[in-house]
């Protein structure tokens, strides 16, 4: 057993973790963290989900619903290193806190159910992970649950999140009776006796010494066929060494050729220890990650992780709280004092640090400053906005700010009383500050405020926030999803000639242009929102059009598509052609050219088939085995294609594909129909056609 659970790190960037916990809502990565905080002696009492006592979920509104919605930075040590943690919200609607997360963190401890394996969001979350190259390392979590499999969630591990899965324990004991693990690599059984919190090692039992063998010459095997030292050692020695084996294991990690998987119970205290030792062994410092890329006048450059290099961070986050505006940083060079100025290079702004504080989810405490490789939060930034990149103000840097998605769900709102109108517009406009994949917009035709975002809890949650902080009596309408419209039959050699003249320097333009579809039937991505889902060429010979004019018919174009014919709605799948064109010697300008492309595409989308796209949802319920009858009713009135079912332990779990505005109110019918015993997830996953009926701006059912 471990004589000494942690020690004080050293603070060299190579003892520093910088780790996202991610899963699916429900797998247990809140759990997993306060058993890492615990065990490391950050906190000294185990915060449960189910008490409201947890230190990453402190936000009253995750107490009350018991999920984590907020991304929380914790810190703690372990083993003479520093681990930075963030805990990241499950559900699908909190997703670009994900995303936001990712975008600063080396490496990630990715949790699934021993019972359901890879679910819905685990799968997102993963693929968000493989977008950013982002290095993990899994664990099979609730090994004491009824039904808990480690091979079944191994084996989902690999069909569908199509990577190598390398399998590092065996369980002792199933369910119930599970009480710890074989360590592969060192042959050796690690056991948490009742009440003890680490565990204690000995002898491999008899029962699993024949299965261990079996399994390591596995692992063994798998590892030779992925890493070049392992399998040289493999073929001169018919096995791999324990050394080389966590060498390659460390490799195969960081390179994303493979991933290590534990197991364990975090309810139960059991498996943390090993996966804390597996995070300092396998996963990257802020040294084993490549240099972060910025740009400076269209110049690439680098930045080391170096405290003496000149400084340079990105904010992924702004909270405002009873004691001031927090805004999070993630350090990547240099380093940064209280007092320091520093330049926000997006509005060319410098602002003063006025405290550098180490985060403890809801809590913080002062630190004199924050090094390459930290993730702090700082007060007396006034204008910063997440995304940005602050630096050195003789050294100035823009780096890759990450990326929000479009919105899918609105609702008007507005204050009940009159006199709490303004009141309500700051209270908006900080939330759009801390949350940018919120939008509020004024609906030309009605006047009403519109919030928009990622679904139907999202918008419920941001509601709720600003009733409790600002004390607000809000009304909010009904939802509405986002529309789009396409071209289903374009047009060709669509001619369009801007003449003006009003005294002076007149505005002269002829364009010709053809409209088509980009993609030919199916359903669009679910990023191509306004001009996302938009490709412009020039055919144009002859210098008949110049260079710049063109550059102006397309930002013409893509000017147009904010309003679609049908009823309004942004355009997307569109393919535009510039195929010839005049000009003036003196009446010729970008802007009339400009002008020209907004209007000659405004007419060529009134001359085509057009199609009104609604957003559509992969859509995962779980039900008793007595239900499905009636569950696979409800989906189909719901406009539902199901695309498959698995039976499991009693319960059946369907897959369909709903359009979004159908699922609406969709929890409290599922809980009624099964008497509270169902659940779903919804997954937005892009933009299909809409029948006939549902017309532009028809309020959701």
């Amino acid at each position: 057993m471990r004589t000494e659970l942690h020690r004080q790190p050293t603070s060299p960037l190579t003892a520093v973790r910088n780790l996202g916990i991610l899963a699916h809502v429900d797998a247990g990565k809140t759990t997993v963290t306060e058993r890492i905080l615990y065990l490391t002696g950050a906190v000294h009492k185990r915060g449960e989900v189910h008490d409201g006592t947890t230190v990453t979920d402190f936000d009253s509104q995750e107490r009350d619903r018991g999920i984590t919605i907020f991304a929380a930075a914790v810190s703690c040590d372990w083993d003479g290193h520093r681990i930075n943690l963030i805990d990241t919200p499950g559900h699908v609607d909190f997703s670009d806190e994900v995303e936001r997360s990712l975008r600063v963190l080396d490496g990630a401890i990715t949790v699934f159910d021993a019972v359901a394996g890879v679910e819905p969001q685990s799968e997102s979350v993963w693929r968000q992970a493989d977008r950013h190259g982002v290095p993990r390392i899994a664990f099979v979590n609730k090994l004491d649950r009824a039904g808990a499999d480690l091979d079944t969630a191994v084996a989902s591990i690999r069909d569908r999140l199509s990577t190598v899965p390398l399998v590092v324990q065996l369980p002792i004991g199933s369910e119930d009776g599970f009480t710890g693990v074989v360590d592969l690599l060192r042959m050796r059984a690690l056991v948490w006796a009742d009440g003890r919190d680490t565990y204690e090692e000995g002898q491999v039992p008899d029962g699993l010494r024949e299965e261990a063998r079996h399994r390591r010459r596995l692992l063994e095997e798998t590892v030779a066929e992925l890493h070049p030292a392992a399998l040289e050692e493999f073929c001169a020695d018919s096995s791999v060494s324990e050394r080389t084996l966590t060498a390659a294991l460390r490799d195969l990690t960081r390179t994303g050729e493979g991933v290590v998987v534990l197991c364990g119970s975090a309810y139960r205290n059991r498996g943390i220890e090993p996966l804390l030792e597996a995070v300092v062994a396998y996963l990257p410092s802020p040294l084993d990650v490549p240099p972060v890329r910025g740009t400076l006048d269209g110049a690439v450059q680098e930045r080391a992780a170096d405290p003496a290099a000149s400084f340079a961070a990105l904010v992924f986050k702004v909270n405002s709280t009873a004691t001031g505006r927090l805004t999070f940083l993630r350090v990547y060079s240099g380093t940064i004092g209280k007092g320091d100025t520093v330049l926000d290079t997006g509005t060319r702004r410098h602002e003063r640090i006025g405290r550098i504080l180490r985060v403890q989810a809801g809590r913080h405490s002062d630190v004199d400053k924050a090094v390459a490789g930290d993730i702090v939060a700082v007060i007396g930034l006034k204008a910063a906005r997440t995304g940005a990149t602050l630096c050195a103000p003789a050294a100035p840097l823009v780096l890759e700010p990450p990326t929000s998605a479009d919105p899918v769900v609105s609702v008007a709102v507005e204050a009940r009383r009159s006199t709490d109108t303004e009141r309500l517009v700051t209270a908006l406009a900080r939330l759009v500050e801390e949350d940018p994949s919120l939008t509020v917009r004024t609906d030309p035709e009605t006047g009403q405020t519109v919030l928009s975002g990622m679904g139907e809890l999202h918008l419920e949650v941001a509601v709720e926030k600003i009733r409790r902080a600002h004390e607000l009596e809000i009304g909010v309408g009904r939802p509405q999803v986002a529309y789009r419209e396409t071209v289903a039959r374009g047009v060709s050699g669509l001619v369009y000639r801007h003449v003006k003249q009003d005294g002076g320097a007149g505005q002269f333009a002829h364009v010709v242009l053809d409209a088509e579809p980009l993609e030919a039937g199916g359903d669009l991505d679910a990023d191509n929102g306004g001009d996302a889902g938009f490709v412009f060429r020039s055919t144009v010979v002859g210098g008949r059009v110049p260079q710049e004019y063109v550059r102006a018919v397309e930002a013409g174009c893509r000017d147009a598509l904010a309003e679609g014919p049908l009823g309004g709605h942004p355009v997307t799948g569109l393919r535009v052609t510039l195929t010839d064109g005049a000009t003036h010697s003196k009446d010729s300008s970008e802007m009339a050219f400009r002008t020209a492309g907004r209007f000659a595409l405004r007419e060529a989308l009134r001359a085509s088939a057009m199609v009104l796209l609604e957003p559509v949802a992969e859509v995962t319920v779980t039900v008793p085995d007595d239900a499905v009858g009636g569950v696979l009713g409800d989906l189909a009135a719901r406009r539902g294609r199901v695309s498959g079912s698995i039976a499991r332990a009693g319960t059946a779990v369907i897959t369909a594909t709903v359009p979004l505005a159908e699922l609406f109110g969709y929890a409290t019918r599922l809980r009624s129909r099964t008497q509270g015993r169902g659940t779903f997830i919804p997954r937005p996953t892009g933009y299909a056609p809409a029948p006939d009926p549902v017309s532009p701006g028809t309020p959701a059912r």
